[in-house]
């Protein structure tokens, strides 16, 4: 067999390529044709078609010329009416201004006259009610001045028989004054007889103990004290105070060294009798004390200290201003010396005392009543504070009630101040 070149192959595979190419080709130039046929089909119909819009559009240009001037002549006769109706409205609104106008006039002229008769009458009114007053006032201070006339007669009168009166007051007073000299002169026959009384020791004692019953009395309750006091080791107290923890129970013994005393203090004695009266004296208190400090002073039943009661003052100014020593030993025995007067100083320090224990003892009632006392308080406060709001917006009410009120009034003035003239009356009427 005779073997075929290779680019024969090639040339022949070209040649069917092109062929098929120009089959292809001839096909796109038939429907090409076909398009082109149809173009020109449809380019005549936009043709017809354009023609016919042109003379749609020369009909609408000629209806527009047309319809521009039917609009300019209905514009020009609508102008007319419109002229002549504003002409009417312009005459008619003046002539209804002018009525109002008449009608505003005739209002407030009789408005205004009224608010005049209306003054006159309350005028006429006050005038009568001022000339009333006017008499009852002047029969009134007439009354008044005869009361007073009748008042000051009667005050002199009675000032006439209260000077009679105190006249013979003085005279019962001076007669009293001779009752009481003589009384004086009774007591100082009695003061000789108390002295001789003093002068004995269990006179001195008694003296002593009723004059501290008596201060203690005077001073605490009933229950907070004892008199005659017997204590658990048998020894009998004048007194005995029962205060509250740590204080404790405090006891009282009166003490009067009188004898001694007074030896020391005669300036009629020798200078040996009295420094022997004054070494007797202090042999005497030391006594007293040491007896005070040994007797009446128990653990777990008294107290750390007792009370040396000294019924003169005297004595007692004297230990402390001439024997610094007695008063030292004393605090060193716990033992306190008191006068009357200190003494009182020492019981109202008690009643404190036990009116502070009682007070606290009572102090979860005040507590109780202090929270309720601070609820109610803070309701008062938002009750007070409501309240303060309330006044607070009545008062700017009020503020602009007032401005509305002034204004008001001014422009009342401002119609009452309008002045017209007739002749402008009568052109506002025309």
């Amino acid at each position: 067999m005779l073997e075929i070149p290779y680019f024969t192959y090639i040339a022949l595979s070209l040649l069917i390529l092109l062929i098929v190419i120009c089959f292809i080709l001839l096909s796109k130039i038939s429907s090409l044709s076909s398009l082109l046929h149809v173009q020109s089909k449809e380019t005549s119909v936009v043709q017809d078609r354009l023609k016919q819009w042109q003379e749609q559009q020369q009909l609408m240009f000629a209806q527009q010329q047309k319809l521009r001037s039917n609009l300019e002549s209905s514009s020009a006769e609508l102008q007319l009416k419109l002229m002549q109706q504003l002409n009417e409205h312009k005459e008619q609104f003046n002539k209804n201004q002018m009525f109002a106008i008449n009608q505003l006039i005739a209002h407030l002229s009789k408005t205004t006259k009224e608010s005049r008769e209306e003054l006159a009458k309350s005028l006429a009114n006050n005038s009568e009610v001022m000339a009333k007053r006017m008499t009852e006032l002047t029969q009134s201070t007439d009354k008044r001045l005869q009361d007073i006339s009748a008042g000051v007669e009667k005050r002199l009168t009675d000032g006439f028989d209260k000077t009679t009166k105190t006249f013979n007051d003085i005279l019962k007073r001076l007669a009293l004054i001779d009752d009481a000299q003589k009384k004086i002169t009774e007591l100082s026959t009695n003061v000789v007889s108390l002295q001789e009384v003093l002068a004995d020791k269990r006179s001195r004692g008694a003296f002593g103990e009723v004059q501290l019953n008596a201060l203690i009395r005077n001073v605490l309750p009933e229950k907070h004290f004892a008199i005659q006091h017997t204590l658990s080791n048998g020894k009998i107290a004048d007194c005995i105070l029962f205060l509250p923890k740590p204080t404790g129970n405090v006891v009282i013994d009166s003490k009067f060294p009188l004898e001694s005393y007074k030896k020391m203090t005669d300036n009629e004695l020798a200078e040996s009798d009295r420094k022997l009266a004054e070494r007797q004296f202090k042999v005497d208190i030391k006594k007293h004390i040491n007896d005070i400090s040994d007797k009446y002073l128990i653990d777990n039943e008294t107290a750390d200290g007792a009370v040396m009661f000294i019924p003169a003052e005297a004595i007692f100014a004297e230990i402390h201003a001439h024997y610094p020593e007695l008063v030292e030993e004393a605090h060193k025995k716990r033992v306190w010396l008191s006068s009357p007067t200190t003494l009182m100083a020492i019981l109202t320090t008690a009643r404190s005392v036990l009116k502070d224990e009682a007070t606290r003892k009572q102090i979860h009632l005040i507590q109780e009543h202090l929270s309720h006392l601070g609820a109610d308080f803070g309701r008062f406060r938002t009750r007070f504070d409501n309240l303060a709001k309330h006044i607070d917006q009545a008062a700017s009410d009020v503020k602009l009630i007032h401005t509305s009120a002034n204004k008001i009034s001014g422009r009342f003035e401002k119609i009452e101040q309008v002045d017209l003239k007739d002749e402008e009356v009568e052109k506002i009427t025309e």
